[in-house]
């Protein structure tokens, strides 16, 4: 099985399955046909079904294949996520692969969950990075989506984002005139510039940008470089070691958005499992 480029369905699939399934090659009869389910082990916000179907409809397109629940629903112990009809053999190939996708994604999901539960009521959104699974960022900012996140750019390509090291050497006039020929040449793309200190906050807001980054900044600075702003159109991106238990006071600082690479570096796995519920006729 050779995957193909960028689908990593297929790549997984390849690793796990190989050169064929031995143990149900020999241990389950290759005419016996079955029902299973998946089903949560804890509360959860799911993510990945369709990815998760998509794994059985490869592995064997004569699945019937059925998911109980939707992507960004709350699942509670025992709630069912995915339904299979048909070869058993296949089935069991599918099985941990489906399962890893779904723990995976509902994990980063639930975890995404969390943040934006902290700082409802206030302006700020929660956003994802590129701190993400090679391979596997599609499917990741689609799970932040789904745990109500909001995806920020999803590479080099789609979005400036100037950081600390492109400014070294650099100084504003320069900076301001790599901006204008962005603005000229790609009219469609949004400009975010990091802000380390309230003089470079003052400074940016001088400037045609569209975000800035306050990076590692402490609550009280945070809120100071906001009431900087005034009547501005920019917006502010707080970022850097933010928990739980810190973001109620970032997102009170007036922030826009707030990202966290913890959504998909660093997300436990959700418990599932897949349990064979009878022998279909």
């Amino acid at each position: 099985m050779t995957p193909e480029p960028h689908d990593p369905i297929a790549i997984a699939l390849a690793e796990d399955i190989g050169s064929g399934d031995i143990t149900s090659r020999y241990f389950v009869d290759t005419d016996r046909t079955a029902g299973a389910r998946i089903i949560a082990r804890e509360p959860a916000i799911v993510a990945g079904t369709a990815t998760a179907a998509e794994v059985f409809h490869r592995v064997d397109p004569h699945l019937s294949i059925r998911s109980s629940t939707s992507d960004g629903t709350r699942i509670s112990p025992g709630d069912p996520v995915i339904e299979v009809t048909g070869a058993a053999p296949s089935i069991l190939t599918a099985e941990r692969v489906a399962l890893n996708f779904l723990q995976r994604l509902s994990g980063i999901a639930t975890l995404t969950r969390q943040f934006v539960d902290a700082v409802a009521g206030s302006r700020a959104k929660i956003l994802d990075t590129r701190k993400t699974t090679p391979g596997l960022r599609t499917v990741e900012k689609a799970a932040v989506a789904a745990g109500g996140g909001t995806n920020h750019r999803f590479g080099l390509f789609d979005m400036v984002l100037v950081k600390d090291n492109h400014l070294a050497g650099s100084d504003l006039a320069e900076l301001s005139q790599r901006i204008a020929k962005v603005r000229r040449e790609r009219p469609d793309i949004r400009i975010e510039v990091e802000a380390d200190t309230l003089e470079q906050v003052r400074a940016f807001l001088e400037i045609d940008v569209d975000v800035i980054l306050l990076d590692n900044m402490k609550p009280e600075m945070m809120r100071e470089a906001v009431q900087l702003r005034g009547v501005r159109a920019v917006q502010f991106e707080a970022s850097g070691g933010v928990t739980l238990q810190t973001i109620g006071e970032i997102a009170a600082t007036g922030v826009d958005f707030i990202s966290i690479g913890a959504l998909t570096h660093s997300a436990r796995a959700i418990d599932f499992s897949l349990e064979l519920t009878h022998d279909a006729a």
